[in-house]
């Protein structure tokens, strides 16, 4: 069978996201008329305001080392935190100040970037730990509300039709740019349309500013599509912006490549891609034996060796056609039947036969018709993954192009190919071990979840405390009742106001919430009254709101001492601070936290950031909550934390709901 590829070139537009943490309310700014080719028509450009986001702030040495200390108090004796103390103010008045000379004249040297990009890229692809759970996070769409658009080769053909829809509105400037409003009633209108679209692109983000509007960075979106993560020895490769208008499919653990739009750019006709999918499902060839993309699983030398022998052994062709597809499509022959925990399983990691973890996402869709995202994490921070599946959800859902009484026909189905990949007997053998250490490997890890129906939003906004402080307070609490710990604890905040911002971090565990929760598990000398612990709950609020304001705005200190550290260690230039055993202890995350709160998403999941870690992924809703932890029970036991989870925000809705 013959595949025919377009040649379309990717759009010179697009320059090298996240939308998260900034006080106030993100909207939809425009409306269009639905067409089959684009999933949006912008009438402002999708980079228009690229070029005027302001530079990402070097914080000042004094505020971060401050910053520091502050994050260090609740988790250190008075003996520890007077040595850390000690070793900070040396560092702010001695190395540290050399390194920050350095970090600001490099910065002025790469004005169209910021500081963090390039080394938080840099250390993404050195890292070698395998990628799934130590990497890639998976996003499970809500189910389509009418059962009969959930049959796998429907729900499938919409998601990709939406997806190209999605990939040609980003392609021709044309999706809407994302822009956080502060003032929604004033900047959420045709004004704000006409303004910012007739200033220039280097005036565009100073005419939003005047509306109290605030244009988010976009720079990671191209590289959702015809992009992957290529393992190479000590430092793997990311290629982006590859010329193709295929994608890849993988069913029983064999890979089909399609194109999904014609010679001209047109994305094929819906009953075509239905067809071809189609033809794929009912393809009768037996589960493959040695399916290659086990191989993804593996440590990244390990598999940078496999890979570079499967080139040589005739194979080049089909890794290229893998690596330039638009996306990837994992067909599951496994029906999940609303089972919480098979569905995490599935979607997180799977049994690996089925999946290409390198790819930067992967659609994937079970028999029975439950769908997800998982998404390989160095090229972007995920919010631009998370744009992504809000729109398709929307889109597959209120504008499906197929139908259950949708005909399949296409007069060119031998378009479609199936990659049949040439093994020797070493990577047949290399396969076969792969597939039973991925499995010891994934029986390893725990989940477990929680969904808790009295506390939400509606609760926190008429008690006026931030629902997010109040889930981050629950897990402080949580934890201290599990182990009597205070542990080094973070939570993802988004700095994409500004050009190439990548992320910041939030330390929910401070003096304040360390208060109250030895007042609420009973362990201060004083115990306050009910007045008392909810007034120190709008404290704990209070300070957590402050906390992830200064994070959003470039003005936290971990990855302003982490590009200092870099400094240090390219310039052996040496220094005390980073070798100093509070800071490493800081930087051994036991609680990682991430909230994924979106109408279009079902659960989100990650692995632990360290092996006796806890990795706490949440949604918060109107009136009830969710949290999925996933645990090495060797180390940390999840099903214990869920269990002292339920009692803490039992507590904290009884001092909540009190007069």
């Amino acid at each position: 069978m013959n595949f025919i590829r377009a040649s379309i070139e990717i759009s010179s537009a697009f320059s090298p996201v996240s939308k998260w943490k900034i006080p106030g309310k993100y909207l939809s700014t425009f409306q269009y008329p639905i067409d089959y080719e684009f999933i949006q028509r912008s009438p402002i450009p999708t980079m228009h305001f690229q070029y005027s986001l302001p530079h990402l702030p070097i914080p000042k040495l004094d505020l971060t080392c401050e910053r520091y200390l502050a994050a260090q108090r609740p988790l250190l004796i008075d003996e520890a935190y007077r040595k850390a103390e000690s070793t900070v103010n040396h560092f702010k008045t001695g190395t540290g100040k050399q390194l920050q000379t350095i970090l600001k004249k490099t910065d002025r040297e790469n004005r169209d970037s910021s500081y963090i990009s390039d080394l938080w890229f840099d250390q993404s692809l050195r890292d070698r730990k395998p990628l799934p759970i130590n990497y890639n996070p998976m996003l499970v769409m809500q189910n389509d509300w009418r059962h009969e658009y959930n049959n796998q080769l429907i729900r499938s053909t919409n998601l990709i039709i939406s997806s190209v829809r999605f990939y040609k509105s980003l392609k021709f400037n044309l999706l809407e740019p994302e822009v956080y409003h502060l003032n929604p009633m004033r900047s959420n209108s045709d004004s704000f349309i006409n303004i910012c679209s007739s200033l220039p692109e280097s005036l565009s983000w100073h005419g939003a500013y005047l509306f109290k509007a605030y244009p988010l960075d976009m720079s990671q979106y191209p590289s959702l599509f015809n992009s992957t993560r290529v393992p190479e020895t000590d430092r793997d490769r990311l290629i982006k912006n590859l010329p193709g208008n295929h994608i890849t499919v993988q069913s029983k653990g064999h890979f089909y490549a399609f194109s999904v739009m014609d010679q001209y750019g047109d994305i094929l006709k819906p009953e075509k891609i239905l067809a071809r999918l189609k033809f794929i499902m009912e393809d009768d060839i037996e589960n493959n034996e040695f399916p290659v993309g086990i191989l993804t699983t593996l440590e990244r030398n390990q598999w940078a060796t496999l890979r570079h022998e499967l080139g040589d052994n005739g194979n080049e062709t089909g890794l290229k056609l893998i690596d330039s597809a638009l996306f990837n499509v994992c067909l599951d022959d496994v029906s999940l039947d609303g089972d919480v925990y098979a569905t995490i399983r599935n979607f997180l990691h799977g049994d690996g036969k089925n999946r290409w973890f390198d790819k930067s996402f992967s659609i994937q869709v079970s028999k029975d018709g439950m769908a997800a995202v998982n998404f390989e994490h160095s090229w972007g921070d995920g919010v631009a993954t998370l744009r992504y599946v809000q729109d398709i959800y929307k889109d597959s859902t209120e504008h499906p192009f197929v139908h259950p009484n949708t005909a399949p026909y296409d007069d060119n189905i031998s378009n479609v190919i199936r990659l049949d990949f040439h093994l020797t007997d070493k990577l047949k053998c290399s396969i076969e071990e792969a597939k039973a250490d991925y499995k010891h490997y994934c029986r390893a890890l725990d989940i477990d979840y929680l969904i808790f129906d009295r506390v939400g939003k509606n609760i926190c906004k008429k008690q006026a405390v931030s629902p997010d402080a109040v889930m981050q307070l629950g897990f402080q609490i949580a934890y201290h009742k599990m182990t009597g710990k205070f542990v080094p604890t973070y939570e993802s905040c988004s700095t994409a106001a500004f050009r190439h911002g990548r992320t910041e971090l939030v330390r929910p565990c401070t003096t304040l919430s360390k208060a109250f929760t030895l007042a609420i598990n009973c362990k201060s000398l004083y115990q306050p009254t009910i007045s008392e612990l909810k007034m120190m709950i709008g404290d704990c609020s209070r300070h957590h709101n402050q906390l992830t304001r200064e994070a959003a705005m470039g003005q936290g200190f971990d990855r302003h001492l982490f590009a200092l550290k870099n400094i240090s260690d390219q310039s052996n230039l040496y220094c005390n601070m980073f070798q100093d055993p509070y800071y490493v202890h800081l930087n051994h995350t036991i609680l990682c936290t991430s909230t994924l709160s979106s109408p279009a998403v079902y659960a989100g999941g990650f692995g632990p950031a360290e092996r006796n870690g806890l990795g706490v992924a949440y949604i918060i809703r109107d009136d009830e909550l969710g949290v999925l932890v996933t645990s090495y029970p060797s180390y940390q036991n999840g099903s214990d934390f869920i269990s002292a989870l339920r009692e803490a925000f039992a507590e904290l809705v009884n001092i909540l709901d009190k007069d």
